[in-house]
Order: structure tokens, then C-alpha cells, then sequence
């Protein structure tokens, strides 16, 4: 618990936005989008980005991390800064591409959903450092634990910071222009 009072006090404070992480986080990916396009990581450079690695039936964090990444995104056009949403899914079963292709814009009309195989989607988490698990099952399909930092990354791809999905949109906003600035 001591350590994530840290990290979330390290990568919430604007004064760190010149420090880098104390670990390395971010990496490839090679994925499919709700178009059925196939996107890597490198798709996304030459603009910053919020990530949130979520699915979307989930009806515990990513009720509240996707609609505040989106809000923080819109609030950030306000000022001028264009911030890329994206989705990568934990549950590729129910998450195809057709069926993110409905979800998505629910969320945010330029969210990028993504999707793929269980092994491409493997080397994403890795990457992230995120962890996710089938806990269960109830009558609307399986429930998964799963991380819940939104990414900030900038226009070259790297991570910038993490931001717990508990702080509210113009405090993800604030954050992420300090960092973009």
C-alpha cells in the first residue's frame, strides 16, 4: 500500500513532469482497431494519448476510467491539445472488432478500441506492467480484475505518467498538460 501512496504522489505531481519514471513501463504492440485495422504502437506516435487497458462490459473501473479519460480528452481540446483516446481490451472474446466498433464511440467519438489475439494482447500487458484476471462470471458474461492507470503518452510514444482513474477530469487535464508542456 506504501508503495502505491508513492506512485500515485510521484505520478500525480506536475513537479515531476521533467523527471522520468522510476521504472521502465510501455513497449510494442501489434493489435487490431474496431475498423479491423491493424495498429502498433507506432501508430499513435506524433500525438500524445491517454491508455486505459479495460473491456467493454466491465461495470466496476472502466465505468469510471473511460469516462473520465474521454472527458479529460475533450476538456484538453478546449485548451488546444489534441490527446489521443485508447482502449486495449482484456477480454478479446467478447471484444471483437465489430463489437468494439458499437462500444467505442459510446465512449468517446475518437477512441481507438483494440483488440487481438490472446498472445498479442499478452505482450501489450507486459509491456504495461498491467495484470488481468477471469474472477468470475455473472448473468452478462465474465468479470475480469484488471489495471486501472490511465497511460499518458507522449507524442513520441513513451509514458509520460500514470494516473489513477479516481482523480477527476480537469485534475487528468491539469496533469496531462503539464507534462505535454
Amino acid at each position: 500500500m506504501r508503495s502505491l501512496t508513492l506512485a500515485l504522489a510521484l505520478f500525480a505531481a506536475p513537479a515531476f513532469a521533467a523527471s522520468p519514471l522510476p521504472f521502465d513501463v510501455g513497449g510494442p504492440f501489434e493489435l487490431i482497431d474496431q475498423t479491423g485495422e491493424t495498429r502498433t504502437d507506432k501508430s499513435f506516435h506524433g500525438k500524445p494519448a491517454l491508455l486505459f487497458f479495460g473491456y467493454a462490459e466491465c461495470q466496476a473501473i472502466c465505468t469510471v476510467a473511460l469516462p473520465h479519460m474521454a472527458e479529460t480528452v475533450d476538456l484538453l481540446a478546449e485548451n488546444g491539445v489534441d490527446v489521443q483516446p485508447i482502449l486495449i481490451t482484456v477480454d478479446p472474446k467478447r471484444d471483437t472488432p465489430e463489437a468494439l466498433k458499437i462500444s467505442a464511440p459510446k465512449v468517446h467519438k475518437n477512441l481507438v478500441a483494440l483488440t487481438g489475439s490472446d498472445e498479442a494482447l499478452a505482450v501489450a500487458q507486459k509491456s504495461y506492467k498491467v495484470e488481468s484476471k477471469l474472477i468470475g462470471e455473472d448473468i452478462e458474461g465474465p468479470i475480469y480484475a484488471h489495471g486501472s492507470f490511465i497511460y499518458l503518452l507522449g507524442a513520441d510514444g513513451d509514458v509520460k505518467s500514470m494516473m489513477p482513474p479516481i482523480l477527476s477530469p480537469e485534475r487528468m487535464a491539469e496533469i496531462t498538460q503539464g507534462y505535454l508542456e
